[in-house]
């Protein structure tokens, strides 16, 4: 039985939800703060948003990641937190996003229970299988392109890409170095949707660069 991201059991994301996902990076909040930078993401049309801090003290990531799910629920949007399930806990994130070298996807589920996103980064059709079985509710698979955000990440190929995409059921997500000009790129293998960082929150304009992002997804998807 398929639920939506409200769903009845437990949240399940469906494809639709990945077109666009949305990871922060304070890096780019220079003139506006990141939340003002997240509201502008909002109007222009994500469809999923991480927040992902690593230097913030734990008081306030959980201050801001309290006032990220109030703006991610205005526009009926998941909202998850990268790897710290501590914060997840305390502001009742709807999940969180989990690497190969943070805790396993079945610890995660114990913590979280039944009723939270997981999703895992995957770079093989070997890691995917065994998120999946873990209970993972859809995988980051990348980096697809040479990214800033990651130097130390390897490209996972586009033939790589369509094998996970065939090995597994869940919705996958492309990450890493996407931007406007190379979504293309990605046509014929099957994702879902990509996720993209320095492309919206690098933006000058970020409502409308991601409204053209969102487009372009889209786009790539019915080819």
């Amino acid at each position: 039985m398929k639920h939506g991201w409200k769903g009845v059991i437990r949240l399940r994301v469906e494809a639709e939800t990945m077109t666009l996902y949305a990871v922060t990076d304070r890096a780019w909040a220079k003139e506006v703060t990141l939340m003002e930078q997240v509201k502008q993401a909002l109007k222009g049309g994500i469809t999923f948003l991480q927040l992902r801090e690593k230097k913030l003290s734990e008081g306030e990531f959980i201050k801001e990641a309290r006032e990220m799910k109030k703006l991610a629920a205005q526009y009926q949007i998941p909202f998850v937190i990268n790897d710290n399930i501590k914060v997840a806990l305390e502001v009742d994130a709807d999940g969180v996003h989990i690497g190969q070298d943070d805790m396993s996807v079945e610890e995660a589920r114990k913590l979280l229970g039944e009723d939270k996103i997981i999703g895992v980064s995957a770079h093989n059709v070997k890691e995917a299988l065994k998120a999946q079985k873990g209970g993972a509710d859809y995988l980051g698979v990348g980096a697809v392109c040479a990214t800033s955000t990651k130097k130390d990440a390897n490209v996972v190929s586009k033939e790589e890409i369509k094998k996970i995409k065939e090995a597994v059921d869940i919705p996958i997500v492309a990450i890493g170095g996407i931007k406007k000009d190379n979504i293309d790129a990605l046509t014929g293998t099957g994702i879902d949707g990509v996720a993209v960082v320095s492309a919206i929150f690098g933006a000058k304009d970020i409502i409308k660069d991601t409204k053209e992002l969102l487009k372009t997804v889209k786009k790539m998807k019915q080819k």
